[in-house]
């Protein structure tokens, strides 16, 4: 687990050169730094060296002469301020107090001043640009920015580069981040961290922010703090500021945020940004500055009182003085991600009543959190999973965690026993028992739909027997929630026509050519349970945007069922669009946003056929199989 004492170790390896031992003041200057300076050679260009590392033999000014065998310390001239250069000011209003024209310094500051200083003190002392430590060879450009390309899974690079950049701006805007369709949140989640070009209209930093924004909506932590991360930090704009510091929050590392400080931190004046500077002044070494300033924010009353507290003590575990702070949450009547953040890395774990009405978002983020306890994340994990932030896989391997560890009993270790009978046990009987008792745990429609993801690969270890047929449908709904249809199409000779597991085969078997039959339809339709017949709304749709029934029976079943699978609106006109331009990344945008919501009832046929369509369309066509067999299932 991590601790507050590990993340003060950590921190150190992301300040600047100049943070300070905790013990008595020595020099930090290298030898000859208070000698007179030479002139900096005409065809050299200078180069500051960090005093903490080592510093190695400077070459000459041709590069000709070979380094000599013993590293001795070189000290060259400070540049002068580079903006002041290029714009050709010379004033003294446009360079550091300190610093004179030359760009060498009036006085040397006192170890004392140098322990006070911010990174930004002492870049405006220098003279330095904010990438001064970073050469152009190594910065990043700011096209295609993401984190998978097209040979990872990811989509075309270029995909959106001749699209309207007003379209995707409100695609990913007005999308709330909470979807029906597990599914469609892993289709989405992947579109979003593509390697991407910006559309028309909008600047790739705008674009960044647009995406980074929808995966914490999403619940997509993770994923939202590693796309960030793809943009230097010199690249920022005031939004990707405000933005880095809610990622951050959400991951609980407030001291991620730090290097946007050293570069930004004078660019904003707010409560959270000025708290976050002051967490940061103390794991650099200014715990005392720190702790001070943090404690005049509370008696201001700048924030509420328990986001103060809070960062009183995660700033405190940096520091000596391990000043004791006490968290109340009495008072507390709402739950933000800013709070929640810190009180996961403190160790603390929020009250119940507080996270009962907090929102799925909170729950996404726990069952990804590697700071809070396996319980915790074993109880966040239903809703992360039915959701699709977490996978299978992932399911397996907590509930694995929770079978090892000695001190989780009660129901998470029955339930952790009950998964491993169900991979172990001997007799193919026994280990479908053993899912099926898992699925009868979930309880309401997001656990039974979860406890299906748990069970998918043991699911598909089952061997296909007639005497299962009863169970065949649950256990192609669950082998399909995990994408496993070559496995779930072993059961196409047990299942019988017009049943709910012949429905799910139907829609998931790949490159099928021939057009389903109208008596098969026809026969699920009659003996169909669901509210308002909705299984057999969303198999006609499915159908109809897979290509698998004829045209005449799409109009056939859209006129007498009311389905209005060829009515339009704007957003269907846009979806349509964009297939037809072989637009993906749009496409897949569009989806997501089509697809919002807390629950299946509030799909409409309409939408889930212009969605598998135009998923098809553009080359998505797994995932408009597995999408439609998911409506069917879930409705």
């Amino acid at each position: 687990m991590r601790t507050p004492f590990l993340l003060a170790g950590a921190a150190f390896a992301l300040t600047s050169a100049l943070a300070l031992a905790q013990g008595a003041p020595q020099s930090l200057l290298p030898p000859g730094f208070n000698e007179p300076t030479p002139a900096p050679s005409p065809r050299a260009t200078p180069v500051v060296k960090a005093p903490a590392v080592r510093p190695a033999p400077a070459p000459s000014a041709s590069g000709g002469s070979a380094p000599s065998a013993v590293s001795t310390p070189v000290v060259q001239a400070v540049p002068s301020q580079r903006s002041s250069e290029a714009e050709g000011d010379t004033s003294s209003a446009s360079r550091p107090e300190s610093a004179q024209a030359d760009g060498t310094l009036k006085r040397l500051p006192s170890v004392d001043e140098l322990a006070r200083m911010t990174p930004e003190d002492f870049q405006e002392l220098l003279g330095l640009d904010p990438n001064f430590d970073m050469p152009p060879s190594a910065r990043r450009a700011m096209s295609q920015v993401g984190l998978i390309d097209e040979g990872e899974g990811g989509l075309a690079g270029e995909a959106l580069s001749r699209q309207n950049g007003r379209l995707v701006r409100l695609a990913l805007a007005a999308n709330q981040g909470q979807l029906v369709s597990r599914w469609g949140h892993i289709l989405l989640r992947r579109a979003l961290a593509s390697r991407l070009d910006a559309p028309r209209g909008l600047s790739p930093q705008e674009f960044l922010a647009l995406r980074v924004s929808l995966l914490l909506r999403m619940g997509e932590a993770d994923a939202a703090r590693a796309l960030l991360q793809d943009v230097d930090a010199g690249n920022y704009t005031p939004e990707l500021n405000a933005l880095a510091l809610d990622v951050y929050a959400d991951n609980s590392d407030f001291t991620g945020i730090c290097p946007i400080m050293a570069l930004h931190g004078a660019e904003r004046d707010e409560p959270k940004w000025n708290v976050a500077k002051s967490i940061c002044s103390a794991y650099r070494g200014n715990g005392a500055a720190a702790a001070a300033q943090l404690e005049r924010y509370r008696v201001r009353g700048t924030m509420p009182r328990i986001d103060l507290l809070l960062a009183q003590k995660y700033a405190g575990a940096a520091g000596r003085s391990r000043r004791a702070v006490t968290i109340e949450w009495d008072e507390v009547t709402e739950m933000t991600p800013w709070r929640f953040g810190l009180a996961n890395a403190v160790g603390l774990e929020p009250p119940g009543r507080l996270m009962k009405n907090a929102g799925a978002r909170y729950d996404y983020v726990t069952a990804l959190a590697p700071a809070v306890s396996l319980a915790r994340r074993a109880a966040a994990a239903d809703r992360a999973a039915a959701a699709g932030v977490l996978s299978s896989a992932a399911m397996v391997d907590l509930f694995g965690q929770l079978y090892a560890d000695p001190d989780i009993t009660g129901d998470w270790s029955d339930r952790a026993e009950l998964l491993r009978e169900a991979y172990v046990a001997e007799a193919p009987a026994a280990r479908l028992t053993a899912i099926r008792s898992l699925w009868d745990s979930g309880q309401g429609a997001v656990q039974d739909y979860a406890r299906k993801v748990l069970t998918a690969y043991a699911a598909a270890r089952l061997p296909v027997r007639e005497e299962m047929s009863d169970s065949a449908a649950p256990l192609i709904a669950a082998m399909l929630s995990a994408g496993l249809d070559a496995n779930a199409l072993r059961w196409a000779d047990v299942v019988d026509d017009g049943t709910e597991g012949w429905a799910l085969l139907a829609l998931v078997a790949p490159n099928r050519s021939s057009e389903v039959s109208s008596g098969d339809i026809d026969t699920f339709v009659d003996a169909d349970q669901s509210e308002n017949t909705r299984k057999s709304a969303f198999l006609i749709a499915g159908l109809a945007g897979l290509g698998r029934i004829g045209s005449s029976s799409i109009d056939d079943y859209s006129s007498s069922r009311n389905l209005k699978l060829a009515s339009e609106t704007r957003w269907t006109r846009a979806i349509q669009g964009a297939a037809r331009n072989g637009d993906a990344a749009t496409v897949a945008y569009l989806a997501g946003l089509g697809m919002q919501g807390t629950s299946w009832s509030q799909m409409t046929p309409r939408y889930l056929y212009n969605i598998v369509s135009a998923l098809r369309s553009v080359g998505l066509e797994a995932e408009a199989r597995m999408i439609a067999a998911e409506a069917v299932a879930r409705a």
